[in-house]
């Protein structure tokens, strides 16, 4: 009965323990940690999701615009240069691998803009129902990147605050001595802004408009 009475109290002494070691948040580090790598995944996935559409927008691009060669060959280069880097959850620690897939996305996104830019002087493409669909769908996940990094880059400030504030602090130089901070994602200088995406649909060919673009329309309505 005694052995008993002894196994009840040093069972209930490490109930105690491991809950007053989760009021002091000896859990924070890790589960902080594991919510930032989910949020990476996120950034990652939609940007692969940007990828998958490219092809069939530069297919779309070159049957109306061939004339175009450089900038769909620049579109092309840029995201077989952007899919072939990946950063796995543990790599996020590592500011060099988190920023070399930062600037090959920022390189494709600017790739990206000019390809649009240029797609404004072909109104029989920019009323084609296949390319309206791409460049709304296109639109979508640039907006969700955009929300994905900002999530990302609140679960990194949240995890590396947690590390360098108590009492965090403590189990870091303890338990957790081996984490590091975690890099937030930073977009290149050139690729602050996405690509704008939103343009205002041409008129098809055959219009009257079909020759003027947005400037001169405001000229004329101006002038007028």
């Amino acid at each position: 009965m005694t052995s008993n009475l002894s196994r009840g109290l040093a069972l209930g002494a490490v109930a105690a323990l491991s809950l007053s070691l989760a009021g002091c948040g000896v859990n924070a580090i890790p589960t902080k940690e594991e919510a930032a790598k989910a949020r990476w995944a996120d950034v990652q996935n939609y940007y692969q999701r940007r990828a998958d559409l490219i092809p069939n927008l530069v297919s779309t691009v070159q049957a109306y615009a061939k004339q175009e060669r450089g900038v769909l060959d620049e579109v092309t280069q840029a995201r077989a240069s952007a899919t072939s880097i990946r950063v796995d959850p543990s790599q996020i620690s590592d500011p060099a691998k988190v920023q070399q897939y930062a600037n090959a996305q920022g390189v494709l996104s600017q790739a990206l803009g000019k390809l649009m830019v240029a797609n404004e002087r072909y109104p029989e493409l920019t009323s084609n129902a296949n390319f309206m669909a791409l460049q709304s769908q296109l639109e979508g996940t640039e907006n969700r990147i955009a929300v994905a990094r900002k999530d990302y880059n609140e679960a990194v400030q949240d995890y590396n605050t947690t590390l360098h504030t108590f009492p965090g602090v403590l189990w870091a130089s303890t338990l957790y001595h081996d984490e590091k901070p975690i890099t937030p994602f930073a977009a290149a200088d050139t690729a602050q802004a996405a690509p704008k995406v939103n343009f205002d649909i041409a008129p098809p060919a055959g219009s009257t408009a079909t020759t003027t673009t947005s400037s001169s329309s405001k000229a004329t309505s101006s002038s007028q």
